[in-house]
């Protein structure tokens, strides 16, 4: 069985974010990026069922600019089998993240896709969603837990509520919860064999499918900082404080 795992290249959660000067985009200029932590997750869940001969072969995907293969090659460090880069310098939204995946699906004959829940940049969770209705298969989202049978897969996922449990068949597409597994360290020898696999660069113009965009961002802001807690003695003070300081009253 092959498997097919997305991975998105984001900006380090630790890292301040700056606002481009067009007011609608992220500055990553001089930026550390990373690969999407759920999409490490939902990786190293792919390895682990290739170590126990469920899953034959791990291609990784990741679209957009050849930066990217830093991101790829970090993944077959970790123990993917090869990779494929969809290179395109625009930053596409989840449909057309969907339409891309559908079609490498197709050509690779995939019957398992594992990818994060969502992007710790954009925080979307929709194109694992979106993929399966197109695909029209099987969909898990937020899998904690992940036990294959006989009949197909029991799959555990995280609800308001608490747990649900899942009986689907494959073929099947799962996003990744935080606490499905904890990610593998890499260590040095699997770096540099990582250099040696196969890294495969499709200009997206080539899968002549739509990748236009159906959402336009009209202006990002950043969140207001924590205001300073003050303490006051009584509701005349307060008053006072809301009417000269904060000019709210």
């Amino acid at each position: 069985m092959k498997a097919l795992v997305a991975v998105k290249r984001v900006i380090d959660f630790k890292t301040s974010i700056r606002i481009a000067a067009d007011g609608k985009n992220i500055d990553t200029n001089h930026v550390k990026m990373i690969l999407n932590p759920f999409d490490e997750i939902a990786l190293e869940e792919a390895i682990r069922l290739k170590e126990k001969n469920i899953i034959t072969e791990i291609i990784v995907i990741s679209i957009g600019s050849d930066k990217c293969q830093e991101t790829l090659r970090t993944a077959l460090a970790m123990g993917a089998d090869r990779a494929i880069l969809i290179k395109t310098e625009e930053s596409l939204q989840p449909l057309a993240v969907a339409n891309v995946l559908q079609k490498i699906i197709k050509q690779e004959s995939i019957q398992l896709v594992l990818m994060g829940k969502q992007a710790i940049d954009s925080d979307n969770n929709q194109t694992g969603q979106m993929l399966a209705g197109k695909l029209n298969w099987s969909q898990a989202t937020f899998a904690s837990k992940i036990d294959f049978h006989d009949d197909g897969m029991r799959v555990t996922r995280e609800v308001d509520g608490g747990l649900e449990t899942l009986h689907i068949r494959l073929p099947a597409v799962i996003t990744s919860d935080l606490r499905l597994n904890e990610p593998r360290y890499i260590a040095l020898p699997n770096i540099m064999k990582a250099k040696q696999k196969p890294l495969s660069t499709i200009p997206i113009d080539q899968l002549d499918i739509d990748i236009h965009d159906h959402m336009e961002i009209l202006q990002l802001t950043l969140p207001e900082k924590k205001r300073r807690k003050i303490n006051v003695e009584n509701a005349a003070q307060l008053v006072n404080y809301l009417r000269t300081e904060e000019k709210i009253i």
